[in-house]
């Protein structure tokens, strides 16, 4: 029996709105199941304002989320059409990405982690449009300006900053003038808002700004086991990905290629990032979910064979599973 993603990959309208409601379905389900009073904060003082809003009210928190989730995956959607970092055009990435937040209930409340998702997405079409151009001044300030923005409520995203220098070098568009461009635009919000709190907040201390709270300490005890199963499962599905990605490069365009080592040298970083900065772990997650869709989005689509197939199927299955499994373990 062949297993086909045809329709999954260009789905009919309706289609496309019973997929969407299904990833829904499955954030409602999570919703039941999870406590969120462990989970309502984050570090910065603009995402404690903006959620403090919300505090007592996680049905319009969980609405809030849904509606930039959707924003977000639109935008993902826009940045695979602009860019082709897959050469054809595929619901899948959108597919991926709703079903990986959908799946992750810690991240429904976390406002200011979408929020910044969608300053990071933004931030890559800035980025992405600067290939084999060195005098893209513009373009780097703007996008060093996003995530300069986006690390005013995820702070270690500032260490993303040096990672997208060195995307510059896989662009062909690293220069003295992209490079102090970037430099300046990462600079310019810190500066406004050190400023503003300066003078409007009585007694601020700058310091606490630079205590990230570094962790090498990790324990697995810290997860449940349908977690670290779950966990263990889409790493297996993201390397096989990767191994059929990689089956196919030689297809794609190199200005594709480029972007797609980018990907997942950003991946690694976040990952990275996500484990020294324990604390703002859950903050990550989005981020993550964005660049894991994007990648393995690219050899479900183009490998249309029963492997990927059912490979695609493993991974929804796996995904539901999770999702019931947070109904035995309170």
């Amino acid at each position: 029996m062949r297993v086909s993603l045809k329709k999954f990959i260009v789905p009919s309208i309706p289609l496309a709105i019973f997929l969407v409601g299904c990833c829904f379905i499955l954030w409602m389900a999570t919703y039941v199941v999870t406590r969120y009073s462990a989970v309502t904060t984050q570090d910065t003082s603009i995402v404690e304002s903006l959620q403090s809003i919300f505090l007592h009210n996680s049905i319009l928190l969980n609405l809030v989320c849904i509606i930039l989730t959707l924003l977000n995956g639109f935008l993902v959607a826009q940045i695979n059409n602009r860019f082709t970092i897959i050469r054809t055009r595929t619901f899948l990435p959108i597919l991926i990405f709703l079903m990986l937040i959908a799946t992750w209930s810690q991240t429904h409340v976390m406002i200011g982690s979408h929020l910044g998702l969608t300053l990071f997405i933004l931030a890559l079409f800035y980025f992405f449009s600067m290939s084999r151009d060195r005098r893209a001044s513009e373009q780097a300030f703007m996008g060093s300006l996003l995530i300069s923005l986006s690390s005013l409520l995820i702070t270690p995203l500032l260490f993303i900053i040096p990672v997208c220098w060195i995307g510059f070098i896989m662009f062909q568009s690293f220069s003295l003038r992209t490079f102090l461009a970037s430099v300046f635009g990462t600079l310019s919000p810190w500066i406004l808002y050190l400023a503003g709190m300066y003078l409007f907040c009585q007694g601020f201390d700058c310091r606490h700004l630079l205590n990230f709270n570094i962790n090498l300490y990790f324990n697995y005890l810290d997860f449940s086991l349908p977690e670290l199963i779950y966990a263990a499962a889409m790493c297996l599905v993201l390397m096989i990905s990767l191994v059929g990605k990689y089956s196919i490069s030689h297809s794609d365009a190199i200005k594709t290629r480029n972007k797609l080592n980018f990907l997942l040298f950003l991946l690694v970083s976040l990952l990275i990032l996500s484990f020294l900065f324990k604390a703002q772990f859950i903050s990550f997650l989005p981020i993550i979910a964005l660049v894991y869709s994007m990648l393995v989005s690219h050899p479900f689509t183009l490998k249309q064979n029963n492997f990927y197939g059912i490979l695609f199927i493993v991974f929804c299955l796996i995904s539901i599973a999770f999702v019931i499994s947070k109904y035995f373990i309170l």
